[in-house]
C-alpha cells in the first residue's frame, strides 16, 4: 500500500505578516483576548515589526474592516478577537450571527486566513473565563490557529 502523504501547518510565526483586528465593546474581555493573541504570536517567534493591532466599535463591524486588510495584502493571517455577552434581547442572535459569517465569508473570498476569536457567551463569567481564566484564552487559541493557517496556506502554494 502507498504511503499516504500528510501536509499540514506548524507554529513557526517567524517569516509571517498578522493582523489583529479587536472590537472596542466589551474592552474588560477583548484586552485580555489581545493580550492572549501577542504573546501567542511573539512566543511563536513574530516580532514587532510583524503585528498590527487594528479597532473598531464592536463585533458587528469586523468583517467590514478584515475585508478591507485582506484585500490589501498587507496581513498572511487575520485574527478577529470581540466578545458578544447574551442579554436580555435578540440582539446577541443578530450580531454573534452576522459577525461569524461574515469573517467565513471573508476568508473564503479573499483566501486571507481569518481566525475566529470572538467568544459568544451567556454570562460575563463565561467571557472572562474564555479571555485568560480558567477555560484558557481564545485570543491565544486563535493566535495559533492563524499561524496554523497560514503556514499551511505557503506549502500548499498559496
Amino acid at each position: 500500500m502507498k504511503r499516504l502523504r500528510i501536509t499540514e501547518g506548524d507554529l513557526e510565526a517567524r517569516d509571517l505578516r498578522f493582523t489583529i483586528v479587536a472590537a472596542r465593546f466589551n474592552d474588560f474581555v477583548v484586552e485580555r483576548l489581545i493580550e492572549g493573541a501577542l504573546e501567542a504570536l511573539q512566543r511563536h517567534g513574530a516580532g514587532p515589526a510583524q503585528l498590527e493591532l487594528v479597532r473598531v466599535p464592536g463585533a458587528f463591524d469586523l468583517p467590514i474592516i478584515v475585508r478591507k486588510i485582506a484585500q490589501s495584502g498587507r496581513a498572511d493571517a487575520i485574527i478577529a478577537l470581540g466578545a458578544v455577552i447574551r442579554g436580555e434581547t435578540a440582539h446577541f442572535d443578530y450580531v454573534a450571527g452576522e459577525c461569524a459569517s461574515g469573517l467565513s465569508r471573508v476568508a473564503c473570498d479573499t483566501g486571507v486566513p481569518v481566525a475566529f476569536g470572538v467568544l459568544t457567551t451567556d454570562t460575563v463569567e463565561q467571557a472572562a473565563d474564555r479571555a485568560g481564566g480558567k477555560a484558557g484564552n481564545r485570543g491565544a487559541d486563535a493566535a495559533e490557529a492563524a499561524i496554523h493557517l497560514a503556514t499551511l496556506l505557503k506549502k500548499l502554494g498559496d
